[in-house]
């Protein structure tokens, strides 16, 4: 029997890079997945290229009024709600104090603000089903990188939620567990200095990690995909590191 047969994920960000990835191993396993995201073109097409497991609904992940109502449209698309995967998120490459406060402002409510307001809608859901939420770090959210500092720090903002979202839903059987890749492609759509139109993700500039290649999507997906399932079902509060060994020298 697939996995997440007969379950109901909800992805935010999930209709592009990891995200994409992480609903197409999803509806794969056997779960009916819906994927939120601002491109509605780009939602389309991934509600498209996924199958009729999956929806899409437009939603700006920082909006409040708009995260209740993709919440809403899950439920009704689906009936229940298992398993949440936090992945929306955007990248900037500008060192912290050279980061403009518009911009610093855009990553903490894309970043962090995204996945408390879903972490606090889908709570209630996922307590009846005793499901489970993934939260999409960061390796430099473990580490931090100088010339990506902001997003540095958005993303060890949620390592500590999720480690939160864990004590908070014990008591109701939810698990709250956290992956951080590292260099991955296709990542993040929104990686480059702030002045630029162009901002894109490169991954030919990228340093290769000691396993000798960069990050698939699909290494991530299988990360979330053995968090969220019941194999995971004693792991809660958890920081899993998805980086081709390059962090091998962090601290335990």
């Amino acid at each position: 029997m697939p996995a997440f047969d007969g379950k109901a994920a909800l992805v935010t960000g999930g209709t592009a890079g990891i995200g994409l990835a992480i609903a197409e191993r999803l509806c794969r396993e056997g779960a009916r997945v819906v994927v939120t995201g601002r491109d509605e073109p780009r939602g389309r097409a991934a509600e498209q290229r996924l199958g009729d497991r999956a929806r899409f609904v437009a939603a700006d992940a920082g909006d409040e009024t708009a995260v209740d109502h993709s919440v809403r449209f899950a439920l009704e698309a689906m009936g229940r709600l298992d398993v949440l995967v936090n992945n929306a998120g955007i990248a900037l490459t500008e060192r912290l104090l050279d980061t403009p406060v518009s911009e610093f402002d855009r990553l903490m409510a894309a970043n962090v603000r995204s996945a408390f307001l879903y972490a606090r809608a889908c709570m209630p859901l996922l307590a009846e089903s005793e499901g489970s939420m993934v939260h999409v770090a960061s390796d430099a959210g473990l580490r931090g990188e100088q010339a990506i500092g902001a997003y540095s720090v958005t993303k060890a903002a949620v390592v500590m939620m999720s480690k939160m979202l864990a004590l908070d839903g014990a008591s109701a059987g939810v698990r709250s567990n956290c992956v951080c890749p590292g260099a991955t492609a296709p990542g993040m759509l929104h990686i480059g200095p702030a002045d630029d139109p162009e901002r894109g993700d490169d991954p030919s500039a990228w340093p290769i990690p000691p396993l000798g290649r960069i990050g698939r999507a699909e290494d991530i997906a299988a990360a979330v995909a053995f968090l969220a399932g019941d194999e995971a079902s004693f792991m809660s509060g958890a920081v899993l590191l998805v980086d081709g060994a390059n962090g091998a020298g962090l601290p335990a």
